[in-house]
């Protein structure tokens, strides 16, 4: 029988190797949250479809997005929304050959995660002050 090389070469390290850094996650988190802005964007469309279906339709579907889970669902929306742009951000400095030191990395992937729950919290309490019901 043949011994192919493949057989005796050695594995690539995997996560059981490496340990995740804040930029490989955020890497990861920057992918998830442009999949989720899809998922959000239905919503967003399905909302402003049913102003034009009727005063009943908008109702349901207004309401849905008025009750806890559909309040929950916009909040990680909102979040979603934030976490990428301040992500294209940090792209977009990388992409002027800025900001590659490690410890510049880690600031700016540091930055992204408080920003955008910073700025969610913000929004949506300024949101609950606006409607009064804070």
């Amino acid at each position: 029988m043949r011994e192919t090389h493949a057989a005796h070469r050695p594995l690539s390290p995997h996560l059981q190797i490496y340990r995740p850094l804040i930029n490989m996650v955020m890497s990861i988190l920057h992918r998830m949250t442009g999949a989720a802005l899809y998922v959000g964007t239905l919503l967003l469309a399905w909302w402003l479809i049913s102003v034009s279906a009727g005063p009943h339709y908008f109702d349901y579907v207004n309401g849905f997005l008025a009750s806890w889970p559909g309040r929950l669902v916009l909040f990680f929306y909102t979040w979603a929304f934030l976490h990428h742009m301040l992500g294209g951000i940090r792209h977009f400095i990388w992409d002027t050959g800025a900001g590659f030191e490690i410890r510049t990395v880690n600031l700016l992937c540091w930055l992204t995660i408080v920003g955008s729950l910073g700025l969610t919290l913000l929004f949506w309490t300024i949101g609950y002050m606006v409607m009064g019901k804070l």
